[in-house]
């Protein structure tokens, strides 16, 4: 087949001359258009269908410089009728006001409507040029030529004057392509472009020309100021009665799109448009729509409109909330999406909490499970903030509050208390609730219902006075009160004193200084809820929840919210909440923590951390006596003694552990401890698998809390603080017999296995002990020998021995096989000498070799793992010093509970010494003199 016959229109320069030419004989005004017209037609057909669509072709295009006549023939065609009054040609666009525009459907002008129906020939010129240049404006460089060139204006021209439906489609898609670049979306919108393009969407009939203006709209929503713009000329409404009449499936993705980009930070007169138009219906229809780039947009367009609070109850009503919510639930499901893409819904639907309304609906429809995977998420930490605050709009469903307390709520928020969780961004004013919307007025003029709110606010103590609340603050509404005067940010003396009452805390408006509001606030106000019910203690008094609640007021870095002091003032003055705080250990914690300032981090390994704050301790005590109130009380007694005879095993012994801290009437620990065997009980309990992490620590200072009730006048059973160095020895009675030439003559010496021979005399050494009598006095052959041999004893271990059997004590002989504290006492030559001194029958020997043990290890350089080491002789009396070393009244609280851990470690299987012992000195059996206070 013969090649096709080249026309002139084949060749790119051809048609950039004649496209010249056009454009030079309108600005010239040489000849009439009607004379170039067929061969224009040409060119600009050969341009559109082959030359612009080739690869590289758009290109080739503008660097031969064809959008400079291009542009220069719309604006001869822009020229042909009267132009818009705003601008020439050649100026810059002129700013246009942002106000409301024309009616939709609105009769144009005279001027555009002379023009409205333009010559074939001329129509046809535009076609073809607008479609070259749309096609040529989705690369960004021709973009950036045209707006050079100045193209915009008279696309806006023709899009007023010319008002073919194919002519309106070229220019929307024209500065459709055009508004993707940000200079030009700006200049597009100085133009005046957006009235003329509403007029389009309500005039024009065709789908294809619809697209274009609504894509165009979509593309000119390119930032928060041109969407706000948008809104306030009435860009919404028209799409949204579009939305709600057209069947045209393209047509309806384009209009999903666009209101997409329109609703992102939704203002209100977006949000009031949408409503107005009948937009919500067919936009909780299109959820569920089949195509997923729909659905996916129609979603988060819903999600976009819940900023608003005027919108929220018609959402809704809509269908809304379950829409959301179903959506939420299938993207947390682990096939699902992405986290990243859960944000918007998830800041949706805590929105939503906020009217009463769809609180409920989002609760029928299982929201609140839904907010308790969220917290429960530790991948979702930075949306916890939100979703607290949106459970705060529950506050008075109590129904939704005891599901919330099923589902695990309270220790989630007794740890959100201290969480490093990043806050998200605020809302603005108009995301508030919507349920009192009567009352937003812009004088904040305070309606009866408010008053009447605020006054029992004030009266449950959730608010310190009138300053302390917006007219805008609902539970809903999270926001921090307005300080209504600067405050100080050194805190008072008296800012963690709490009152000792039994009932809700009081306070006084005119006297009590405004309340702070962290991030912290929406918890504190739910356990707050909580701690008001009749009986807390399933869900409050738990180590989770007092752990959170207690690391909030030890850690804040500021003066902490009263409402958390209030929490523990009001768990511990409710009688339904004792057995709970003796079960879980809570009065051994608030002990521990508040008067000890032994956090449950810093154990048993301690941290840095600021000193103990005074008032953490005063808290401490306080809560301590409303606990020791309640167990006083008759009520109490009763619960007390339920749980030490007839509770399990594990209560039986948090009973006993707790009753020191909590009881002061002799007559009641006496019998409960003492006669009725709670202390035996706690003993026995030591060397059991531990109840708690930390019940080792409890049960060191409950025990020394104990002795101190059983004898109060006893001084602390450590021993004297003088330097080993400075004691006064006794004279040395057997220094004579040593040396080369000895005062002493020696008629005897004693052969150890090392070979050395040790002087001594047989007379003395015969009286010192049996053992010693029968050897050398009695039948043995060693008692006619000079020089008798004693087996298994090194020299160091022989020392005090040959010491004592002449007589000394107190020499300072005793003290020379002890090692230094830090070394094992087991394998030692103390331990040999011991031996030795129970073999040789030498008991007041073995007493002053204890005696040094103790000193040594025991005394002033010693410390708790020093005690573990002693006890490991298996000594009694070395048990029972180190039993008084661990309960010493002075001992440090740290060290105690060290020392009884090395202790349990050291004792084993063999408990029974170490419960012996440990009772002998809690009963006050054995007392010494008083001792020093060491210091941790």
């Amino acid at each position: 087949m013969a090649a096709a016959k080249p026309t002139p229109t084949d060749s790119l320069s051809f048609c950039l001359a004649q496209l010249t030419a056009a454009a030079g004989d309108g600005l010239g005004g040489g000849k009439d258009m009607a004379t170039n017209e067929t061969p224009l037609g040409r060119a600009l057909l050969a341009l559109r269908t082959r030359h612009v669509k080739a690869a590289g072709g758009i290109e080739r295009f503008r660097a031969r410089g064809g959008l400079r006549p291009l542009l220069a023939l719309l604006r001869r065609a822009a020229a042909a009728d009267p132009a818009p009054p705003q601008a020439s040609p050649g100026s810059a666009p002129p700013a246009v006001s942002a106000g409301p525009a024309p009616p939709v459907g609105s009769t144009p002008s005279a001027a555009t409507s002379s023009t409205s129906s333009p010559p074939a020939r001329l129509r046809k010129t535009l076609d073809l040029a607008l479609s070259i240049l749309a096609n040529c404006c989705t690369e960004g460089a021709c973009r950036a030529e045209v707006r050079r060139l100045g193209g915009i204006l008279p696309l806006v021209t023709i899009l007023q004057c010319v008002k073919t439906d194919s002519i309106q489609n070229r220019t929307a898609r024209a500065l459709g392509n055009l508004a993707m670049e940000p200079e030009s979306c700006r200049d597009i919108h100085s133009a005046g472009a957006v009235p003329l393009l509403l007029e389009s969407l309500a005039a024009c009939q065709d789908s294809q020309c619809l697209q274009s203006v609504v894509r165009a709209l979509r593309n000119l929503a390119d930032s928060p100021q041109h969407r706000l713009a948008l809104a306030q000329q009435g860009a919404v409404r028209p799409l949204a009665e579009l939305l709600a009449a057209t069947p045209d499936p393209a047509l309806t993705s384009a209009l999903v799109r666009a209101l997409l980009e329109l609703s992102r930070g939704c203002s209100r007169a977006c949000a009031e448009q949408l409503s107005l138009g009948g937009g919500l219906g067919p936009l909780v229809s299109l959820a569920s729509h089949p195509k997923r780039a729909v659905r996916e947009a129609t979603i988060l367009t819903l999600a976009n409109l819940c900023a608003q609070g005027l919108i929220r109850p018609a959402l809704g009503n809509a269908g809304g909330v379950e829409v959301l919510l179903g959506e939420l639930r299938r993207r947390r499901d682990p096939s699902g999406a992405s986290p990243a893409s859960q944000q918007p819904l998830v800041r949706a639907v805590c929105l939503l909490c906020r009217e009463a309304i769809n609180r409920a609906r989002l609760r029928d429809a299982g929201g609140l499970e839904l907010l308790m995977g969220l917290l429960r998420d530790s991948h979702a930490r930075a949306w916890h903030p939100r979703v607290v605050a949106a459970l705060v709009g529950f506050l008075y469903d109590t129904g939704a509050l005891g599901r919330l307390q099923a589902l695990g709520l309270v220790p989630l928020l007794a740890g959100q208390l201290c969480d490093e969780a990043g806050e998200e961004e605020e809302e603005s004013r108009e995301a508030a609730s919507w349920d009192f919307p009567e009352e937003r007025t812009p004088e904040r003029a305070e309606a009866g219902s408010f008053r009447s709110l605020r006054l029992w606010l004030i009266s449950e103590g959730y608010a310190a006075g009138p300053g302390d609340i917006s007219p805008d603050w609902s539970p809903e509404h999270c926001l921090p009160p307005e300080p209504s005067e600067p405050s100080s940010p050194v805190p008072g003396p008296t800012s963690l004193q709490t009152p000792r009452t039994l009932g809700t805390p009081r306070r006084s408006p005119a006297a009590t200084p405004e309340e702070p509001w962290g991030r912290e606030g929406p918890a504190l106000l739910l356990l707050s809820r909580f701690s008001q019910a009749p009986d807390p203690s399933a869900a409050l008094v738990t180590g989770p929840a007092l752990h959170g609640l207690l690391a909030y007021v030890t850690g804040a870095p500021g003066p902490p919210n009263p409402r958390a002091l209030r929490i523990l003032a009001r768990l511990t003055c409710n009688p339904a909440c004792l057995e709970a705080f003796v079960r879980s250990y809570g009065a051994a914690l608030l002990r521990t923590w508040l008067v000890l300032g032994i956090a449950p981090d810093d154990w048993p390994t301690p941290r840095a951390r600021p000193a103990r704050n005074s008032q953490h301790q005063e808290l401490g005590e306080m809560l301590l006596q409303n606990l020791t109130v309640q167990a006083e009380s008759p009520f109490g007694v009763g619960a007390l003694t339920h749980l030490l005879l007839s509770g399990s095993p594990e209560d039986r012994v948090a009973c006993a552990l707790t009753l020191p801290f909590i009881c002061r009437k002799p007559a009641l620990w006496r019998r409960l401890l003492l006669d009725q065997g709670g202390l035996r009980l706690l003993l026995t309990a030591l060397t059991r698998p531990a109840p708690h992490p930390l019940f080792l620590l409890f049960a060191a200072d409950s025990l020394s809390c104990l002795q101190g009730l059983v004898s109060p006048t006893v001084s602390p059973a450590l021993p004297l603080a003088i330097p080993l160095g400075l004691d006064l020895p006794s004279p040395c009675l057997y220094e004579p017999l040593l040396g080369p030439a000895p005062v002493l003559a020696p008629d005897l010496h004693f052969l150890l296995d090392s070979g050395l021979r040790l002087p001594a005399q047989r007379a003395p050494s015969a009286a010192a002990s049996p053992f010693f009598r029968a050897l050398l006095a009695g039948s043995f052959a060693e008692a006619q020998m000079d020089l008798v041999p004693l087996r298994n004893l090194s020299p160091s271990a022989a020392w005090p021995v040959l010491h004592h059997l002449h007589g000394c004590q107190g020499c300072g002989a005793a003290l020379r096989p002890v090692p230094p504290p830090g070394q094992p006492l087991l394998g030692s030559e103390a331990e040999e000498a011991l031996e030795a001194a129970g073999r040789f029958l030498l008991p007041r020997l073995e007493e002053e070799l204890e005696e040094a043990v103790g000193r040594i290890h025991l005394g002033p350089q010693g410390g708790p793992e020093s005690v573990s080491e002693v006890f490991r002789l298996g000594r009694p009396r070395l048990a029972s010093r180190c039993a008084r070393w661990t309960l010493g009244p002075g001992q440090c609280p740290r060290k105690r509970a060290l020392a009884l851990v090395g202790l349990v470690e050291a004792a084993g299987e063999e408990v029974e010494s170490l419960t012996e012992a440990l009772l002998a000195v809690v009963m006050g059996v054995e007392a010494e003199g008083k001792g020093p206070s060491p210091d941790c």
